[in-house]
């Protein structure tokens, strides 16, 4: 069914390989009435999926950032069509040459559990804006919002324009082994390597949107307070089941405790309950909560101090719930340490100097995100200039990601490739060289048969 569905809108991308900017403007659009129309509905699959999600952060980290994504799209698609002009070399004169974008034909997106409509919206604006042809594969983890999508899409575009399937681990693998033009994979980095290694088959170009371990710095002169309040937000909105949640945080040394008590305030302000919070949202499944207990387990069995930030009194049992526990004294030993989170835990290191702290970073592999906390603007571009990562919010979390013009990905072990707004529209395209040629020019002096001019001239090019 798969290889089938590939086929078809293979040949229904041969029948229309430029569509025009009406026709792609057209296909934003009904996405755009698919999301808008339904959002309620969506915020409560997803909701039953993972036991409860708050369906105010589905509105505002799902709903509304898809939605800007498509008004953006929409606002620049024209000029991201264009052809662009580029330099000519003096010899070449007066010949011209361009930069033309070019839709490559059928792109595949694998989504993944924790932001199902974002993560399926988002490279599909992209791809869809470029003028390909979309097949998308939803998680298995998500199955209410998964197949709820499938039968919206499956209303709102003719099959040869863009098609959802569900299935099981088995039929991802066998997604992934299709002959796409391009393949945007978003989930961890474990699995992106199986990704990358079926894609190969057919030499398929892969962006993978992974993960990792995201660092937050909060320098000497910031508010800790307004730090330790900014970092417990982006940490626990989805109950730390972000890819660009904050992982763990570097504080100075002598600020560890206050630190501790600042973000308890902050999680007790925004969340006076866990249990029975609407707002707080739960943990996806049982897997995923034995595994974040297991490594807070871990850390405190090897030596570490777990401090629950909220839930103090409640029975989260039966709830799907975590509550936000801040580890103190960890090791790099630590399982905790060496694995991305996902989750509400957040490990809360001292540092010396901010040299200190940048050699931290540096010692782990390169994260999806970082988040400095610092107002002085030497320490600032020190910070930018001497780690590599992502992406990058000052004074805040998570931010980054909602600027849609700004490219969104990783690099090394959190990522290859990026899209969002004209970075994305290049991701699923050809941008294709061409030089045209003038009735006028000069090269048949450099044909043969070679002489004295000839000798003349490449003396001149050569010098």
């Amino acid at each position: 069914m798969l290889a089938s569905l590939c086929q078809s809108q293979r040949l229904a991308f041969r029948d229309d390989p430029y569509p025009s900017a009406e026709s792609r403007i057209a296909r934003l659009e009904a996405l755009a009435r698919l999301i808008r129309r339904n959002a309620d509905a969506i915020a409560a699959a997803t909701s039953r999926d993972f036991g409860n999600r708050s369906t105010h952060e589905t509105r505002l980290r799902e709903v509304f950032p898809a939605l800007e994504a498509i008004a953006h799209a929409r606002k620049h698609l024209r000029g991201w069509m264009r052809a662009r002009r580029r330099s000519t070399g003096l010899w070449f004169l007066p010949g011209g040459s361009r930069i033309v974008p070019q839709p490559l034909g059928v792109a595949g997106i694998v989504v993944p559990w924790n932001y199902p409509l974002l993560l399926a919206a988002g490279p599909m604006v992209a791809a869809l804006a470029a003028g390909n042809r979309v097949l998308v594969k939803m998680s298995e983890t998500t199955p209410a919002t998964g197949a709820l999508f499938e039968r919206l899409v499956a209303e709102a575009f003719p099959a040869g324009e863009a098609v959802v399937v569900n299935g099981d681990a088995e039929v991802a693998q066998a997604f992934c082994r299709l002959p796409f033009d391009h393949l945007l994979f978003t989930g961890s980095t474990a699995v992106g390597r199986h990704v990358m290694r079926a894609a190969a088959d057919n030499l398929t170009p892969v962006t993978l949107e992974l993960g990792g371990k995201s660092p937050a710095i909060v320098g000497r002169g910031f508010p800790l307070a307004e730090a330790a309040g900014r970092i417990l937000f982006g940490k626990c909105l989805n109950a730390g089941q972000t890819c660009i949640a904050p992982d763990y945080v570097l504080v100075p040394q002598e600020s560890l405790e206050a630190f501790v008590g600042h973000a308890g305030e902050t999680v007790r302000s925004l969340y006076p309950a866990i249990a029975a919070n609407p707002d707080f949202t739960a943990v996806v499944d049982e897997r995923h909560r034995a595994r974040l207990r297991g490594l807070v387990d871990d850390a405190v069995r090897a030596g570490a101090r777990a401090v629950p930030l909220g839930g103090a009194g409640e029975r989260l049992e039966g709830t799907g719930r975590i509550a936000p526990t801040i580890l103190l004294g960890v090791t790099d030993a630590m399982a905790v340490m060496r694995e991305e989170i996902f989750g509400p835990v957040l490990p809360v290191i001292g540092y010396g100097d901010l040299e200190e702290a940048i050699a931290f970073v540096n010692a782990k592999p390169r994260p999806l995100a970082l988040y400095l906390f610092e107002h002085d603007r030497g320490s600032v571009d020190r910070v930018l200039e001497r780690t590599i990562s992502g992406g990058v919010t000052l004074n805040d979390t998570l931010l980054h990601v909602a600027q849609e013009d700004l490219p969104f990905g990783g690099v090394g072990a959190s990522g290859i490739g990026r899209y969002h707004g004209r970075e994305g529209f290049e991701t699923f395209s050809h941008l294709k060289p061409v030089f045209h040629q003038s009735r006028l020019n000069g090269l048949p002096l450099f044909r043969p048969p070679y002489g004295k001019r000839f000798e003349a001239l490449i003396k001149l090019l050569v010098r």
